[in-house]
């Protein structure tokens, strides 16, 4: 008891103390320089969040094909990005060849590379499943498949033509078109959801649209101008 007596007795210091010690503000400022003149920017830098509508189907038929589609697309996307990836690679290389022998060599390098990565794969896709494939190529490219086969003839025209067209009798030449196409605004919604829950690499369509516009189009029926 003399114990707890002596701590009450130092008690109220205690919380003096707490009360007179100044706060400390620990919170950092950065100055952005605009001429020789430095001006703090309090503002805090957040990453863009796309804002997605709830998820309503019509019919349970149209609930199960939206499941479907969303399996295709997760499944066959990494490989439209992996293509982009590679094309740009493959463009930033070529770039810094000058000899006509070095870049078919580097080409057909790539060719093989992107060839052991897909093949396999591809094997096992459906139909569909390749449809979209190229429809996603043209989404992260800007170009259809047919036309990359015509620009690198040498090193993706084997690799597109004996693996991918000739096993699913699908068209290359097949475009990435959510404004005029619903299944491919049910694509792109897929990959933005599957992008914010961070099961999907994030990469921007070479494809401009409004999402947003296409959402009211397909969804709420609204049929105004696309803004610009």
């Amino acid at each position: 008891m003399k114990r707890l007596k002596y701590i009450f007795i130092f008690f109220p210091f205690l919380l003096l103390a707490q009360v007179n010690t100044p706060e400390q503000d620990t919170t950092s400022i950065e100055y952005l320089i605009i001429k020789g003149d430095s001006i703090p920017r309090t503002s805090i830098d957040l990453d863009e969040v796309m804002l997605l509508h709830k998820l309503k189907f019509d019919s349970k038929e149209d609930r199960i094909r939206y499941l479907i589609l969303r399996r295709k697309t997760i499944k066959v996307y990494p490989y439209a990005k992996m293509a982009a990836d590679r094309l740009d690679s493959l463009n930033t290389r070529l770039a810094q060849l000058t000899k006509k022998r070095d870049r078919k060599r580097y080409t057909k390098k790539i060719q093989k590379y992107i060839e052991g990565e897909f093949s396999d794969e591809l094997k096992k896709m459906t139909r569909t499943e390749g449809q979209i494939l190229v429809k996603l190529i043209h989404r992260q490219t800007g170009r259809t498949t047919f036309d990359l086969v015509k620009e690198l003839r040498s090193g993706w025209r084997a690799f597109w033509y004996n693996t991918t067209a000739s096993m699913f009798d699908i068209s290359l030449k097949k475009e990435f078109d959510p404004e005029n196409e619903k299944e491919d605004y049910l694509i792109e919604d897929i990959l933005q959801r599957n992008f914010q829950s961070g099961r999907l690499v994030s990469q921007k369509s070479a494809i401009p649209f409004d999402f947003y516009y296409l959402t009211n189009k397909w969804l709420n029926n609204e049929t105004e101008e696309t803004p610009e």
